[in-house]
C-alpha cells in the first residue's frame, strides 16, 4: 500500500508518502536542500516490500510550507519529528538521509535518540566546509537574493545536471519537476535561509559541524555511509571525516556516481541499503 497525502503538521500544509505495511519496522527518507520526497522515488518500492517507508518533503522544501520561526538545522528536524508525530509513528526509525537530510537525521540522533534505530547517510552534509558555488553563492550579500526568485528552465537545468554524474538522469520531467517546486510561494527564501544559517560564501560553517559530531557521538547507532566519487556538491573526500566521526560505520564508495545515488544508480544503491537495514534491524 502507498498514500501520498498532504497533512497538518503544527498548522503547516506538509505533504508526504507512506509505503508498505504499518506493521513493518519503520524507515524515514529525508531528501536535501531545495529538493523533494521524489528523489527518493526508485526506493520506495524496493523499501516498501519490507518497511513502513515515511517519505516527506521537509518544512519549507517541495511542497511543504516553511515553518513560522527562522529556518535552522534543529528546526527542520523538529519539523520532521512533529510529521512522524501527526503520522502516528513513535518507533525508532532507520533514517536515511541524502545531503542535507543527512544533517538532518544527525540532528534527530543528537536530539532525540530514542527515535533513531540507525542511520545511512548518503552523500550527506556536515563532514566538511566544500559545497558546490551554487550554494555558497545564496549566501553572498545582495547576490544571494538573487535565489528568492523562482528557477528559470536553464538555472533548473544547470543545477540538475550538476547533481548528477550521468546527465541522462536529469530528464524534461525531473526539470519540470524542479521548476514546480520552485514555484512555490517562499521556497525559494526558505532555500537561502538555509543557506545562511549553515554556510557562508566560503562554505558550510565549521560551528555546527563540530557540535553535531559530539552530539551523536553519544549516542552510537548503526551507521551506514555511501558517497559518489563524481559528486560535485560535496566532495567524495569528505567521507573520511564521516568515517572519523562514526568509526564503527560501514563505508561505500560508489565509483563515477554523482551526488544522488539513490536516482543515479538505484539498484547499486538499494544492493548496499537493503541488507544494512537486515543487520540493522536485527
Amino acid at each position: 500500500m502507498s498514500r501520498t497525502a498532504f497533512i497538518d503538521v503544527d498548522g503547516r500544509r506538509t505533504r508526504v508518502r507512506v509505503d508498505g505495511d504499518p506493521a513493518n519496522p519503520p524507515v524515514l527518507l529525508v531528501h536535501g536542500i531545495g529538493r523533494s520526497m521524489d528523489d527518493w522515488a526508485p526506493q520506495y518500492e524496493r523499501l516498501g516490500q519490507s518497511y513502513r517507508t515515511i517519505s516527506l518533503d521537509v518544512p519549507g522544501f517541495g511542497f511543504s510550507e516553511r515553518p513560522r520561526e527562522a529556518i535552522t538545522l534543529a528546526g527542520l528536524a523538529d519539523g520532521v519529528a512533529a510529521t512522524l508525530d501527526v503520522l502516528g509513528e513513535a518507533r525508532p526509525l532507520h533514517i536515511v538521509g541524502n545531503s542535507l537530510g543527512g544533517a538532518i537525521a544527525q540532528q534527530l540522533l543528537a536530539k532525540r535518540p530514542e527515535r533513531v534505530a540507525s542511520l545511512a547517510l548518503i552523500d550527506s552534509a556536515g563532514f566538511g566546509s566544500e559545497v558546490t558555488p551554487l550554494l555558497r553563492l545564496l549566501a553572498v550579500p545582495g547576490l544571494g537574493a538573487l535565489g528568492v526568485r523562482p528557477p528559470t528552465r536553464m538555472s533548473a537545468r544547470i543545477f540538475e545536471r550538476a547533481i548528477h554524474a550521468n546527465r541522462a538522469v536529469a530528464t524534461k520531467e525531473r526539470i519540470d519537476h524542479a521548476l514546480a517546486i520552485g514555484a512555490q510561494p517562499g521556497v525559494g527564501a526558505a532555500l537561502r535561509e538555509t543557506a545562511l544559517a549553515l554556510g557562508t560564501p566560503r562554505g558550510v560553517k565549521p560551528e555546527w559541524r563540530r557540535e553535531l559530531a559530539a552530539a551523536v557521538a553519544r549516542s552510537p547507532r548503526p551507521t551506514l555511509i555511501m558517497w559518489g566519487t563524481a559528486d560535485r556538491i560535496l566532495p567524495a573526500h569528505h567521507i573520511k571525516e564521516a568515517m572519523r566521526v562514526y568509526p564503527h560505520a560501514e563505508a561505500h564508495l560508489l565509483n563515477g556516481v554523482g551526488h544522488m545515488p539513490q536516482l543515479e544508480c538505484p539498484q547499486r544503491f538499494a544492493d548496499f541499503l537493503l541488507p544494512f537495514l537486515v543487520r540493522a534491524n536485527g
